[in-house]
């Protein structure tokens, strides 16, 4: 049964008047209609939708649970429209099936763990048999930290955030480089049914949503897919990503996260390799989150590096204002010297400083130049 208890705990003095904003109402309004449990969350809804085999047979083959699952994304439009139109109240008069869309979600991420395709490394690891994968995460979900947090964009906070460890990026100026490259199995591992514990406890103590964040989210994507199994509490999800994951496995979240927060770091490819030893990000990176932004409600963040706006700064506002018109963007001036950049800043010369006020104004007024809104969640 939906559990509808929610409490409201000391929020950031915008986080409530950035609703009285016109534009962010109207461009998070699903979100928005979650988070005060107006409408079913969208994994809620996937639970509903039956499946007629077990997808987690092994006589089932991949092929035929992909078909099966682009004939249930195709279904699950309408009635994911059918359902939130009736209320959040109403859910509870749906029969619940031993199998569901989202049961089948969960088989499939499982598979792409094994060898691993959850992101665009394709490292292949065999992480079901124990072998990490690029990101150091191997069978389990590790979390080192959650919490209400209180310094994300306006609309989202009180944020009922969770750390998971590991990265598929290597950024060399990392901010939570001691979760994400230097000690990221040293966090707890926990089963998906403690996962959900944590997020039902996060929502009933006045989180207006669960911030799957880290490190980075990817790796641990079928953990976090298979907690919404036990997870009855209504509460908006969301993906708080570099958004480098396989198309495979956008595919897969798209239903069942209602609000996007993907980091859109660089313009280009070189910059990409350089500082964070990726490759093809720009094709990837915008593939996603044009997808993301499509499918949800969604807040793209740009964080300013300090001599990167030319390359990477107004190609990224660029896109957006383009490809992704109904996104608010966060344009960040949180940047500082941080992990190797920090202990080897003669090799990182170009970011081995704060932005400066100048690059951030610049930065402002190539937004404001092409239209997009940026302040009410900055």
């Amino acid at each position: 049964m939906v559990d509808w208890f929610i409490t409201l705990i000391n929020l950031r003095p915008d986080a409530l008047s950035v609703w009285n904003d016109p534009v962010v109402r109207e461009r998070l309004s699903n979100y928005y209609s979650i988070m005060k449990n107006e409408k079913p969350a969208r994994f809620i809804v996937a639970k509903l939708l039956k499946v007629d085999i077990d997808p987690y047979s092994k006589d089932v083959s991949d092929e035929e649970l992909w078909r099966i699952h682009e004939k249930l994304k195709y279904e699950f439009q309408k009635f994911y429209a059918d359902v939130s139109s009736k209320g959040l109240r109403e859910v509870d008069k749906y029969e619940r099936p031993k199998y569901s869309y989202l049961d089948v979600k969960v088989a499939l991420a499982y598979r792409l763990m094994n060898p691993c395709r959850l992101c665009e490394r394709r490292c292949g690891a065999l992480r079901l048999s124990g072998r990490p994968g690029v990101c150091t995460m191997d069978k389990d979900p590790i979390v080192h930290s959650y919490f209400h947090h209180m310094g994300e964009e306006a609309p989202l906070v009180p944020s009922g955030t969770i750390f998971y460890g590991g990265c598929n990026f290597k950024c060399v100026f990392c901010q939570n480089y001691d979760i994400s490259q230097v000690n990221p199995r040293g966090g707890e591992r926990l089963t998906p049914m403690e996962l959900a514990k944590i997020q039902t406890y996060l929502r009933r103590t006045g989180a207006r949503n669960i911030n799957h964040v880290g490190g980075e989210p990817t790796p641990h994507a079928a953990f976090i897919l298979e907690s919404f199994k036990y997870l009855d509490v209504n509460v908006p999800q969301l993906w708080n990503s570099n958004m480098y994951m396989s198309e495979e496995l956008t595919s897969i979240l798209e239903d069942v996260i209602d609000i996007w927060l993907p980091d859109l770091k660089y313009g280009n490819d070189e910059c990409a390799w350089r500082l964070s030893k990726v490759r093809n990000y720009w094709a990837v990176a915008t593939r996603n989150i044009k997808r993301a932004h499509d499918s949800g409600d969604i807040i793209i963040r740009h964080l300013v590096l300090p001599n990167h706006i030319e390359c990477c700064t107004r190609p990224v506002l660029e896109w957006i204002a383009k490809n992704a018109p109904r996104a608010l963007v966060n344009i960040m001036d949180q940047y500082r010297p941080e992990h190797l950049v920090a202990k080897y800043p003669h090799m990182f010369k170009d970011i081995a400083r704060r932005p400066r006020a100048s690059e951030m104004l610049e930065a402002y007024r190539i937004a404001e130049e092409l239209g997009i809104i940026y302040k009410p969640v900055s």
